[in-house]
């Protein structure tokens, strides 16, 4: 089975992956850091908001039954895209919204999607979606991952 990667940051990370993993055709998911200079982040160093990475998922999937469209669907619905380094209660570049793409038809399409959402008039307030390359990953420690399905809940966000 052919996989690919798809890695987005909406927030604090324990909801946007248990958000992912209920995509039918997500492989697997995995909660870390990207697009910072710091190497080997912990949590401790992103919470400072001084390492410049953003609290991601980086999602596995089958493409023949999950589309990368379909992926930015959910990523659009889960939070608030016009919040510039914050979500809801959560603020700091850390909780920035930001897809990193993996190559460049995943580019064009976060570029498109974006575009559209814009034309469409569904925020009042411009989009702070950031769309750049994916840098490398750093895994967040064991205990974030699947946090919220570790402890029975199904969501935290706040949209």
């Amino acid at each position: 089975m052919a996989t690919e990667k798809a890695t987005f940051g909406a927030g604090c990370f324990w909801g946007v992956e248990a958000a992912f993993r209920q995509v039918p055709g997500v492989i697997s998911t995995s909660v870390g850091y990207m697009g910072g200079s710091f190497k080997n982040p912990t949590y401790q160093d992103v919470c400072t908001d001084l390492t410049g990475h953003a609290e991601v998922v980086e999602v596995t999937y089958d493409p023949s039954k999950a589309s990368y469209t379909d992926l930015l669907k959910v990523f659009w619905e889960i939070h608030d895209p016009t919040q510039l380094n914050r979500q809801g209660p959560d603020v700091g570049t850390q909780y920035r919204t930001v897809i990193f793409f993996h190559m460049p038809e995943q580019e064009a399409a976060a570029r498109a999607s974006k575009e559209s959402l814009e034309r469409s008039g569904a925020y009042r307030r411009p989009m702070a979606t950031e769309i750049t390359p994916a840098a490398e990953f750093w895994r967040a420690e064991e205990y974030h991952q699947q946090y919220l399905e570790k402890r029975g809940l199904a969501s935290c966000h706040i949209k």
